[in-house]
């Protein structure tokens, strides 16, 4: 095939087929047009009040928070691993009402995702601010280490990434002392042989702002944990901070599953030594102390970042889970929002076992406004503008142009990168934000044998559902698909299929916690069952594994084996 000469690639997910490319794709075969999608995001229980907020704040696989304050603008960004576009950049005035204003990696040629595990990519990025200039600091598991972009405006465009030299380990972060210097810390493994597995430490050593670059010799600042006497594992995300000249040490402590938890240490000096909190203290946010049978229970919470207010408050921002059912949960891990008390000079997000609220009071800030990111609320998708809403991502960088928007309508070319093979399907999708939604789409597709376009549901390669419409033994159809694992075809194994005698249908997953409902509809809002109460545990982290979350949205490929559809100029 010819590729095209030129990519536009935008600051979003997009990047547009200009005026040269195929302009009636819709009309031709192997490819499928979709006209919307809707989602619809539903919570029980009660909603907050005038001056309240509910947990989580930015709800779905938004994990590994960082935060950062200039003047009484807020900035948030999140991991996004092996998804495109990657690392999501938030702002609010109020720590309550984000809006995503960007992605800081959303561009081909900054990071290159080929070939790695979903859960590879972008791990626990940092953001900071100095003398006008935004930074992130991050690790890009698989390819490439450690390394620094930066901005002046945190929407972008962000640079290209800076390689950290001599700077091994993960979860990197800036601190920028009053006196102007700038210090990096992260974690690695300790000073010699590790003792026991997950033994690892903190490292510090001095950052230049104009190079870029760790300079002079790392040292270690705090080896294992709190009590290396009791082998504490994964010491990891490190945050330096200061308050009333004390040079304060957060790090997430224990994994990621429900032993996590977040601990402090505190010096008199940046480079230490560094003394942890008393037991009275740490963890100073943890829910493994709380019974694990409590009803609606939020788990595995760690891996904090804390902001100060204009007015002098302190708040946290941490990733935890909800589980719908023992350790289940499809959302991945959310970004949550606590207050911080301080006493005998140390920070604590909530005392010892508290379960972490629902419903809080807000900060005390003038509120803001944003889309709705939790919590019940319903947003359409009309592909009406030049490029899709920042939100929407793929599976790994970008190849080749396989989608456009056009009159209105999502059009994918159905290609053989599949949803299974570890590649870059047709597929683009947003995430799943609670464990009840409700994702709708519109399709237009007159599929050749075996060809499919519909809406997926999909945590890994491995790992996905499916029902779309597709031709089998040359009768037109909407199926119903399911991957439990490597072991099972790439393609998954069929779960349901129903004959239809139109190439243009609606198409609904219903999420209900750990089991979706599949419906179809020939004559719109007419509803059918395709396949009710199917087991959606395998798009649980326990079972699919990694550290991601559900992604649902339209889909479009060719029968196994089959030439590619393009995109051509």
């Amino acid at each position: 095939m010819r590729r095209p000469t030129t990519l536009n690639f935008l600051k979003t997910l997009t990047f547009l087929a200009g005026a040269g490319f195929l302009t009636s794709m819709s009309c031709a075969a192997d490819f499928a047009r979709f006209d919307w999608v809707d989602y619809r995001n539903i919570e029980k229980g009660a909603a907050p009040g005038p001056r309240e907020y509910r947990n989580p704040v930015v709800a779905g696989y938004y994990p590994d928070p960082s935060v950062v304050r200039v003047g009484a603008d807020f900035y948030l960004v999140n991991s996004s691993f092996s998804w495109f576009p990657g690392l999501p950049v938030w702002h609010s005035r109020d720590l309550v009402h984000w809006r995503q204003i960007g992605n800081a990696i959303d561009r081909k040629g900054q990071l290159d995702f080929t070939g790695l595990g979903i859960s590879r990519g972008t791990f626990a990025p940092d953001i900071s601010y100095h003398d006008g200039l935004f930074y992130i600091v991050n690790t890009c598991v698989g390819c490439g280490g450690n390394f620094v972009i930066t901005a002046r405006d945190p929407k972008g465009p962000w640079s290209a990434p800076v390689w950290l030299k001599n700077v091994d380990g993960i979860d990197p972060s800036i601190f920028f002392d009053d006196d102007g210097s700038a210090w990096l810390v992260h974690n690695a493994g300790p000073q010699g042989k590790p003792r026991y597995n997950g033994h690892t430490a903190i490292w510090l050593t001095r950052f230049d702002p104009k190079t870029l670059q760790a300079v002079g010799e790392a040292k270690v600042i705090v080896d294992a944990g709190v009590d290396p006497s009791k082998n504490p594992i994964w010491i990891e995300g490190p945050h330096l901070f200061k308050k009333d000249g004390v040079y304060y040490l957060m790090a997430a402590e224990g994994g990621t599953s429900e032993g996590h938890s977040e601990v402090i240490f505190r010096s008199d000096k940046v480079e230490g030594p560094y003394v942890p909190g008393p037991p009275s203290v740490n963890p100073i946010l943890t829910q493994r102390d709380l019974d694990p049978g409590r009803p609606n229970p939020i788990t595995s919470s760690g891996h904090a970042d804390l902001v100060k207010t204009e007015k002098g408050d302190w708040w946290a921002v941490f990733l935890a889970t909800r589980p719908y059912d023992g350790g289940f949960y499809n959302t991945g891990r959310e970004t949550f929002l606590a207050h911080v008390t301080w006493h005998d000079g140390w920070p604590t997000i909530l005392p010892h076992a508290t379960p972490i609220p629902t419903i809080a009071k807000a900060p005390d800030l003038p509120r803001d406004t944003a889309p709705p990111v939790t919590g019940t609320f319903d947003t359409r998708e009309e592909f009406a503008g030049k490029a899709l809403g920042p939100e929407w991502m793929m599976m790994r960088s970008p190849t080749t142009n396989w989608y456009r928007l056009e009159q209105g309508a999502l059009v994918l070319a159905a290609r053989n990168e599949r949803l299974g093979d570890g590649k870059q399907p047709s597929f683009i999708a947003r995430r799943q934000q609670s464990p009840e939604a409700v994702v709708t789409t519109s399709v237009r597709f007159a599929p050749a044998e075996g060809e499919e376009a519909g809406l997926a549901a999909l945590q890994n390669d491995a790992y996905f559902l499916s029902v779309a419409l597709t031709r089998r033994d040359g009768k037109l159809t909407v199926q119903v698909m399911r991957r439990d694992g490597p072991n099972d075809p790439a393609e998954g194994k069929l779960v349901a299929s129903k004959p239809v005698v139109v190439n243009a249908v609606q198409l609904r997953i219903h999420a209900r916690g750990g089991r979706y409902d599949f419906d179809y509809a020939v004559r719109p809002g007419q509803w059918l069952a395709a396949a009710h109460d199917v087991d959606a545990t395998n798009l649980s982290t326990a079972k699919a594994g990694g550290f991601v979350g559900t992604l649902i949205g339209p889909y479009a490929q060719s029968a196994v084996g089959a030439s590619p559809a393009v995109i051509r100029q």
